[in-house]
C-alpha cells in the first residue's frame, strides 16, 4: 500500500507541509500542498505547493532560483501532514534568511502582553 496524504480530511484540500533542510535538519519553512502541488512535486523532484494568498500553485524559487529539490516525504500518523526533506539552492523566506523561523518570541515578555 503506497501512502499518500489524505486531502479531504481539510475543507480546503490543503495539507500543512512542512520543509526541513536534509543536511542541516532546520526547519525552513511551513507552506500547504493540494493534490496537484503534490502531483506536481513528486513529478519534478522540487517543491511545489498552494498559495493562499495569491490562489494558485506556487513552484518554490520559480522567481528567485531558491528551488527545493526534495531528498524524502515523510507522512504524519494521520495521513494529514507531510515533512518534505529538502536540499535547498538558497534560503527559504522570502526575507533572505535561510528559515522563516528565525524570530524567536520572548515568551516571558509575551506571557506578561497576554495577562
Amino acid at each position: 500500500m503506497t501512502l499518500k496524504p489524505d486531502f479531504a480530511k481539510y475543507p480546503d484540500g490543503l495539507v500543512p507541509t512542512i520543509v526541513v533542510d536534509d543536511q542541516t535538519q532546520q526547519v525552513l519553512m511551513m507552506a500547504y500542498m493540494n493534490a496537484e502541488s503534490y502531483r506536481l512535486s513528486l513529478e519534478s523532484g522540487q517543491t511545489w505547493f498552494w498559495s493562499r494568498s495569491r490562489q494558485s500553485l506556487w513552484h518554490k524559487g520559480e522567481t528567485s532560483g531558491n528551488t527545493q529539490t526534495i531528498v524524502a516525504i515523510w507522512i504524519d500518523c494521520d495521513e494529514d501532514t507531510l515533512m518534505v526533506r529538502v536540499k535547498p539552492a538558497g534560503p527559504a523566506c522570502h526575507t533572505g534568511h535561510t528559515s522563516c523561523f528565525y524570530r524567536e518570541i520572548n515568551l516571558e515578555t509575551a506571557q506578561q502582553e497576554e495577562n
